[in-house]
């Protein structure tokens, strides 16, 4: 009895000790962190952490594919500064070579952990223009992204999971074709969108059931050099919902807006829609009948608390 006593209460101890873990982490390519690479740091964090895990990341070129696995919930991932800490990778689909679904294993950093939060970062895939290649691939619920640039090519920012909600503030995204696309739910607010090519600026493949898609307000549209045809978005899916609100579209930006991605069916059941926008691409002259103009009550709805359905995002 005495000796069942005593296992039990042992047991106890190391739970309750297990409770005990750090809860602020550095990473530093000369060595002088805890950590030499950001994968390593991520791997020694708690499971299912009762209170956010921080990891901050010194100034270097991190050359990894890093995963923030679905247990690395309440995980910070802070830079020392935005241009200077910088996480680089090249996959890309044919490199994969995992069958139809390689674009889905080409990320630089995939996020799978809920409750993510990151910013002051440089994301790259630098595979360039050889096909799918994502540079940020989001599979989590509740993430915020502050004062970032994302780096690719197509295909660059993946935003995946049902419901999923994702915030996008003060980030600089480029991209040739469809690159900022998927199923998730995401706010962008105060980014730049830069288009590297004549092509899609998003392909949204929204469930039926979700109300918002991805939001763009007060966006930024810019293009390279000699970039003149670029649509504002066509549908992965039927039911893909994009909008754009109070934003400043480049004249790279089609009179006609949006393409229906070679269907006329998907005309009936996407949902496109802008809203004070300005700047030469806003013209609504030309744009595709099947597009939405959003009345100023409409409008209205388009608000961070309706979009998250409650949740605010870490600033």
């Amino acid at each position: 009895m005495k000796t069942t006593l005593l296992i039990l209460f042992l047991a106890l101890s190391g739970i309750a000790s297990g409770q005990d873990y750090p809860t602020e982490m550095t990473v530093a390519l000369d060595g002088s962190g805890d950590f030499t690479s950001i994968q390593a740091a991520i791997d020694a964090t708690k499971c299912y952490p009762y209170q956010r895990i921080t990891i901050h990341v010194k100034d270097g070129v991190y050359k990894e594919k890093v995963d923030v696995y679905s247990w690395n919930t309440q995980l910070s991932l802070i830079g020392e500064s935005r241009d200077g800490t910088v996480i680089t990778f090249d996959d890309y689909f044919d490199k994969i070579n995992r069958g139809r679904n390689s674009t889905f294993h080409t990320y630089t950093l995939r996020v799978g952990g809920n409750d993510f939060h990151a910013e002051n970062l440089t994301i790259i895939n630098s595979s360039g223009p050889v096909g799918q290649a994502v540079a940020l691939h989001v599979e989590a619920d509740r993430v915020s992204i502050v004062n970032t640039t994302i780096k690719g090519y197509q295909d660059t920012l993946y935003l995946a999971g049902e419901g999923f909600r994702s915030y996008f503030r003060d980030c600089y995204i480029e991209g040739s074709i469809d690159f900022i696309f998927g199923e998730g739910t995401a706010l962008f607010e105060d980014c730049e969108i830069k288009s590297l090519v004549n092509g899609y600026v998003t392909a949204a493949s929204t469930p039926k059931s979700e109300a918002f898609g991805l939001v763009f307000k007060n966006a930024r549209l810019t293009a390279a050099s000699g970039v003149d045809k670029v649509y504002l978005g066509r549908p992965w899916r039927q039911y893909a919902r994009t909008a754009f609100l109070n934003s400043a579209l480049g004249e790279h930006i089609l009179p006609e807006g949006w393409h229906n991605w070679d269907s006329t069916a998907n005309e009936t059941t996407a949902f496109y829609a802008e809203s004070g926008n300005t700047g030469p691409g806003s013209k609504l002259d030309h744009r595709v009948p099947w597009a939405r103009q959003l009345s100023a009550e409409n409008a209205q709805k388009y608000t961070l608390d309706n979009i998250f359905r409650g949740w605010k995002p870490t600033q």
